[in-house]
Formats: C-alpha cells, structure tokens, sequence
C-alpha cells in the first residue's frame, strides 16, 4: 500500500515563482537583453535597494550564504590563528564557512529560543579554554527566522574586544527592537539560496556592513581581490552574484516584507491549533520580530506525530537532525564550550518543522491545522 500523497508540502520554492511570474519574466528579460551577465547594473541596484531596505550603509552580492559567510571573516582578517565562536545547532554552512578561512571553529550551546546561549558566551570570552586559539569573532546565527539576544550578546563582544558577525541567512527581515538584524554587527552575511525568506532562483549570497571601507574590501575578495581589472591586491575568491539572479532579487526584495506578514499570520494559526497541545509552539523571544523561516516545534514523539502528519497529507522537516559536532566530518575534532552543547543534542531529537511559505493557500493553512488539532 503506497503512502498517502502530500498535499501541503514544507516547502515549495516554484510557488514564489508563479506568484510573481509576471514580475520575475519581465526582469529576467531585461538582464538577458542587457547582453552583461556578471557584476553590472541589476547588481549594483540590487545591493543598493538591499541596503535601503535593511539600514545599513553597503550590501555587496556573492555567490551564495556560505561564502558570504567566509567573506565577512575574511573581511575582518580572521583565519589561521584564530578562534571564532558559534553554535553547533545550525546549518553546517555556519561552521564550513569558519574552516573555509582556516579558522578554528568553538561551539557553544543554544538557549530555549534556539540562539547562542548568552551566559556561556561571556564565560568564554572572558576566559578563552586553553585547547583553542585567541578568539577574534563571534557568528551569531539568528535560527528559523528569530533573533538571538542581542543586547547580551553584543555587550559581551564589545567588553572583550571581539567582533560579531551576524548570520541572518534565515531572518530576513526579523527585528530586534525596531531595527532589523543585520546592522547590529560588525557585518552581516545573508544566504538568498531559493527556499530563503529572500531566496533566488538558484545560488546567491551577500554581506551587509556599515563600513565604506570594509565593504570595499569585500567588493575586492569576492573578485580576485581585484581593486583594478586584472590586478589582485590580495588573494580573492569568485563568489559572484550574477545579474539575472540579481533582477530576480530585486523583483522579490519588493515583496518581501508583504510575505514575511503572511509567514507570521500562518505561523499564528498555526500556535492556536496547537493550544493545549503536547507539541509545543516555538517560544518567542521578547524584544524581538519573528519572521517564520521555519516553523519549529518540540515533541519527544517526533517520528510518531510526522507519521501521523504525513497520513494527513501533511509534510513535515527536521531542522536539524544531527548537531555539527556529531556529524561524521566533525565528530572528535571540533572544539566545544564548557556545556558540551547538552541542549544543543536534546532539541537535535525533538525538533520538527511545519509547513511555512507565504504562498500555502488558506485551504493548505487549515490542512495543517486540522491535522494539528487532531494530535
């Protein structure tokens, strides 16, 4: 007997397309006719439209979140040598992007709003454990769309001297009081991979930062470390962002606060379906904005309540399955804080994501929550 078909899937990035098809058609055409494909002019207004919108002073496109990633670092002379702290409950990407610079990645664990746990923060700063180098850097990743305690965080970065980067590659759009994530940092990385808040349509990346010089810089790194065509005056890389995908990045930048509305009014029926439900809502942090990349619950019976989803044609994700530092690439090398990521490994076998893009229709929304109300 085969399984019953999904009907509402967790994700469905063709959906973003045909709700701005039109849109997305016309500005494909344009970079197509424009007969300049690489860094030109849908590039150039995209980064700066992206940095309109978000506050900060300069954004620069890459290829894709991971480099823009490896690039902030780069851009902050962080590599060999250095430690650089972040959370093993995250998208690998986070921790390949600090090894890609030569790094030395240390994780820490997470609080109960799945961020960087403050308190082992400031105890490691304060005193860096002996088994790794001088820490240089802080990532910290604003997890399935909710800002991590910034006030906290950046007050113990700023009392030892240490520089914080924000990964916002799920959080686009959240706030932290009435600011966005993303310009409270040193600098700021953003993954536009297709299934992103702000997602292409294939590969894209770019760094947000309120220094001129250092934005520079990055514009140099991400091309040869070309400041003149041909001359590199450092070693570089070729993360590009290209122009269509740049023309596709300004059509869905134009909507993108219209649909993370959208994410937060599911995610809200979503919470009254689950009222006095063993499968818990994902807590909010106050102070902050959630923008629902994901919606993550907690349930000690995950594959029993997925099972029971996916017979009602419900898809469901696990975000994410294994911690970084129980990875097979990983396990018994990295570096880990005083707590050994104890809530880290606990949420790992908990955690389970719903359905979430702004394009499930009404019917698709109360899908979800009739099959929630049944549990």
């Amino acid at each position: 007997m085969s399984a019953p078909a999904i009907t509402v899937p967790t994700a469905n990035p063709g959906a973003g397309y045909l709700a701005l098809k039109a849109e997305i058609d016309e500005a494909v055409l344009r970079a197509l006719a424009s007969g300049w494909y690489i860094l030109g002019n849908e590039g150039k207004a995209f980064e700066q439209e992206f940095a309109a919108w978000l506050g900060t002073e300069r954004a620069v496109g890459c290829a894709n979140g991971t480099d823009a990633l490896a690039l902030a670092l780069r851009s902050l002379d962080i590599g060999p040598g250095c430690s650089v702290v972040t959370v093993s409950h995250t998208a690998v990407a986070t921790v390949a992007a600090i090894e890609m610079v030569g790094a030395t990645p240390l994780l820490l664990d997470i609080d109960g709003f799945y961020g960087l746990d403050a308190e082992e923060l400031d105890a490691v700063l304060g005193r860096t454990p002996p088994y790794v180098p001088p820490i240089r850097a802080v990532i910290a990743v604003h997890l399935y769309g909710q800002p991590v305690a910034l006030d906290r965080i950046r007050a113990s970065c700023a009392k030892h001297h240490v520089h914080l980067i924000e990964d916002c590659a799920q959080a686009h759009g959240a706030l932290w009081g009435s600011q966005k994530v993303g310009t409270m940092g040193d600098v700021a990385a953003f993954s536009l991979y297709p299934t992103k808040n702000l997602g292409a349509l294939g590969d894209g990346g770019i760094i947000a930062t309120n220094s001129a010089a250092r934005a520079d810089r990055l514009a140099a790194l991400r091309q040869y470390g070309w400041r003149q065509h041909y001359i590199s005056d450092e070693q570089g890389v070729n993360s590009r962002l290209d122009e269509i995908q740049a023309a596709i990045l300004r059509v869905k930048l134009r909507h993108l606060d219209a649909q993370n509305a959208r994410r937060q009014a599911i995610a809200a029926a979503y919470d009254t379906a689950l009222a006095d439900s063993a499968l818990r809502p994902p807590a909010r942090r106050s102070g902050g904005s959630h923008v629902f990349h994901l919606y993550v619950t907690r349930t000690p019976n995950r594959a029993d309540v997925q099972a029971r989803l996916r017979a009602a044609g419900v898809g469901s994700g696990i975000h994410y399955p294994q911690p970084v530092h129980l990875q097979p690439a990983y396990a018994g090398r990295i570096a880990m804080g005083p707590a050994r990521c104890a809530a880290t490994e606990r949420a790992a076998t908990e955690v389970l994501s719903l359905p979430l893009f702004p394009e499930l229709t009404d019917t698709q929304v109360e899908d979800v929550c009739a099959a929630l109300r049944r549990l």
